[in-house]
């Protein structure tokens, strides 16, 4: 295969989603002659099958809620229903937005943008388009796709991954959804907003089990009262077809029936077939092991986002691909402490959280160490005018730095950047406590938090 390239670029990036396409934007930023290989949409899952889209259908869900619900503060409105076409439009102009402002971002950088479906081919080189693409260093950036069980056939029809829920052209009666992670419970969220009825299957004995378990109980607690069902603590057996939708079995025995199935138990890395393990790239399960810095094995290529064994986060694969990007300008770089990314479940209400649970803190730091505060969005003005409810959880280790910021409520999301900081920071509370929060806001509930935990509450009892 003939290198058509007229020159070597100083990196190469196979993937155009968030990761890789951050490595592009930052490397040609500082300099690097970047070439850009993607084989669907710059942009990748976030933009077009992952972040955008599902929070604007939750964010349609919200509307449809406050509709409903506008009685409640004096408004009076009547609920016609869901226009799932309108919807989808408004989704699709949300992500063409943010397309077209991507695809000008990379053209003013002056990268070279490659439309297609590459391949390694050696240690600094990708074939695409029947081109051998050449740089002094390769990033991998792949991305992932959504997973499945053996057996379990996703086939589009009855029984769906995400990528399909984001363009079903119906409402469904009843929807069970497999997987009571954030992908699952998002859209259990905004389906049950829609009017769908809602059961969530899953295995471990919490919904978002990688939470703080104080947030799993507070999110159960709101699903019930909105009238989303689930069913913890037993795996997956069995689906199959019946005359007009899917059964479900469970270990157990237990079966349920619905119009559709949702499989929504995570998203598995995209490497197989695409020459990493012919170039001597070191795999695992699928995901491409790096070091601290994104370094793969072979000192030429580096990986990022998804497909790497880090969080699944837009977020991380811009800073993961950042870095990459500022080591190979040769500016000093920090690993990234993935503790002290913060994470948010859009679901409603939302939880949000950066740092550690209280479990990990006493198994690092013992129990005896390990001080916890939980403040109820009750005692906040805003969040009662919004009438939401929550908690916002403090771990600390005793007479330290805040180690855990974990919130439950409407609106969270939106405190989580204040939260990055305590924890990033290794604040104390006494530190945050002394800051003057805006009143009313439920910024002010992380400042009443921390007031609390230094000993001086306001709005909360002793």
């Amino acid at each position: 295969m003939a290198n058509d390239a007229s020159t070597v670029f100083d990196l190469v990036i196979l993937g155009g989603g968030s990761g890789g396409y951050a490595a592009a934007l930052r490397g040609a930023q500082l300099g690097l002659d970047v070439a850009l290989i993607e084989k669907n949409k710059l942009g990748g899952t976030c933009l077009h099958n992952g972040c955008i889209p599902t929070k604007a259908l939750l964010h349609a869900g919200e509307i449809a809620d406050q509709a409903r619900e506008a009685d409640q503060f004096g408004v009076l409105t009547t609920f016609q229903g869901i226009d799932i076409n309108a919807v989808h439009k408004y989704k699709d102009d949300v992500i063409s937005g943010l397309y077209k402002g991507l695809q000008g971002l990379i053209a003013s950088r002056k990268v070279t943008y490659i439309e297609g479906a590459g391949r390694l081919s050696s240690p600094t080189s990708v074939d695409v388009n029947g081109q051998r693409v050449q740089g002094r260093h390769v990033l991998l950036a792949t991305g992932s796709v959504p997973k499945s069980l053996p057996g379990l056939d996703i086939d589009g029809n009855r029984i769906i991954s995400s990528d399909h829920a984001l363009t079903l052209d119906r409402v469904p009666q009843s929807a069970i959804v497999l997987g009571g992670g954030v992908i699952g419970v998002e859209f259990a969220s905004a389906w049950k907003s829609f009017g769908t009825d809602v059961t969530v299957i899953e295995g471990l004995k919490h919904l978002v089990p990688v939470e703080d378990e104080n947030s799993s109980k507070l999110l159960e607690r709101a699903f019930r009262k909105r009238g989303i069902k689930f069913n913890l603590g037993t795996f997956f057996e069995k689906a199959e077809y019946t005359q007009d939708g899917v059964r479900v079995t469970l270990a157990d025995g237990k079966t349920f029936e619905a119009e559709i199935l949702l499989v929504a138990i995570g998203r598995g890395p995209v490497s197989a077939g695409l020459g990493y393990e012919e170039q001597g790239v070191a795999t695992d399960r699928g995901y491409v092991v790096v070091d601290e810095y994104m370094r793969t094995n072979v000192p030429t290529i580096s990986a990022v986002g998804d497909l790497v064994p880090t969080l699944q986060l837009a977020h991380v694969g811009f800073a993961e691909g950042i870095l990459v990007a500022e080591r190979l300008a040769g500016l000093k770089t920090v690993p990234i402490d993935y503790d002290g990314v913060p994470r948010v479940t859009y679901c409603h209400p939302e939880v949000a959280s950066v740092g550690i649970t209280e479990a990990k803190a006493k198994e690092i730091y013992g129990a005896d160490k390990v001080v916890a505060l939980k403040y109820n969005l009750a005692g906040n003005g805003k969040s009662k005018i919004l009438k939401t409810a929550g908690e916002i959880k403090l771990v600390q280790v005793k007479d330290g730095a805040v180690v855990g910021v974990h919130m439950v409520g409407d609106r969270m999301g939106e405190q989580v950047g204040e939260a990055q900081l305590i924890y990033n920071w290794e604040a104390l509370p006494a530190e945050v406590a002394q800051l003057i929060h805006a009143h009313p806001t439920q910024n002010e509930a992380m400042g009443e938090a921390h007031l609390a935990l230094a000993g001086k509450p306001l709005h909360s009892h002793d």
